[in-house]
């Protein structure tokens, strides 16, 4: 933890699972977003391993000593993303007074680590979270970009400075302090191979009295790989999406038949949504009509018991 008479400290912490070269951008741009706040905060990285191997490390190795407070490895090898998120906030939480989160394959924008602490000092939160945007390689299929395939599961636009019952793991910073007085609130391993575990945290938290607040200039791009410009990922995403918003809602206190109906109203949707656009003269989207189907389909097997692991 850092000296209390000295600047605040944050620990950016982040989970990498075979993706050294997204990991090396990352660190790359919070270099510069650290460099913003350098007058103002001391900042240390943590990067904890998922491959049991250890193929991240020689990714860290290269940003030795380019952080105040270090960058720190560790190896959870698990595959399994809650143990993983759970030994990187343990140990974020450790050397700094805040401990932010994002994603090996998330680039953040210069002003995020500024903004973050600006909303904080501003509203006197324990946590503060903002938007991620999904951007896929220059070359892709141009139907992903022009129906809304990568709007989905984002974080909406709030107010700024908009007290929310809920956060993101890909965008977010929480107060150590609070992490360290509330010990049993912590990602759910059982949640750690199907997801969902960030949304079931938050809401946990929140529930036990964290205080967040949005930010709308703390932004993270998701940068997409090749591997997810095609029809079949996409489709196997939203059905994997589904499930895990059945499973996460049930978790935080929604009825498992209200889901389900829920999903029945999804598939409804889904099937008028082509026919109401060549109405009003536009494009049916009929990909995302099939995306939007299995997401439906997703929702309502969640009620007999079955869990779709993440499509990776």
């Amino acid at each position: 933890m850092t000296d209390s008479n000295a600047c605040p400290g944050v620990a950016v912490v982040i989970c990498t699972y075979n993706r050294n070269e997204a990991l090396a951008v990352l660190l790359e741009a919070l270099l510069v977003s650290v460099a913003r706040v350098a007058d103002r905060a001391q900042v240390g990285v943590v990067v904890v391993d998922d491959s049991a191997d250890g193929r991240a490390r020689t990714v860290v190795e290269k940003f030795e000593g380019r952080f105040e407070l270090g960058i720190h490895y560790r190896i959870s090898g698990q595959q399994n993303i809650s143990l993983a998120r759970n030994l990187a906030i343990e140990t974020g939480s450790e050397i700094a007074d805040w401990t932010a989160m994002t994603d090996d394959d998330c680039e953040p924008v210069p002003e995020w680590l500024e903004a973050m602490l600006d909303t904080q000092q501003r509203t006197g939160a324990d946590a503060v979270t903002g938007r991620m945007v999904r951007r896929v390689p220059v070359g892709s299929p141009k139907w992903i970009t022009e129906e809304p395939f990568l709007e989905y599961g984002q974080l909406q636009r709030f107010d700024d400075g908009a007290q929310l019952p809920f956060a993101a793991t890909h965008n977010s910073m929480i107060s150590s302090r609070w992490l360290k007085d509330h010990p049993t609130i912590r990602f759910r391993p059982d949640l750690g191979v199907t997801s969902g575990e960030d949304m079931v945290f938050y809401r946990t938290a929140h529930a036990a009295g964290l205080r967040i607040h949005y930010s709308q200039r703390a932004l993270v791009y998701e940068n997409e790989p090749s591997s997810r410009t095609t029809l079949s990922y996409w489709l196997r995403a939203f059905f994997w999406f589904g499930n895990t918003s059945y499973v996460t809602s049930v978790h935080n206190g929604t009825r498992p038949l209200r889901m389900f109906v829920h999903g029945v109203n999804s598939l409804r949707r889904a099937l008028v949504r082509p026919i109401a656009r060549l109405y009003r003269g536009e494009g049916p989207q009929i990909r995302y009509c099939l995306a939007s189907v299995l997401y439906a389909i997703g929702v309502m097997i969640g009620l007999f018991g079955i869990r779709v692991r993440h499509p990776l």
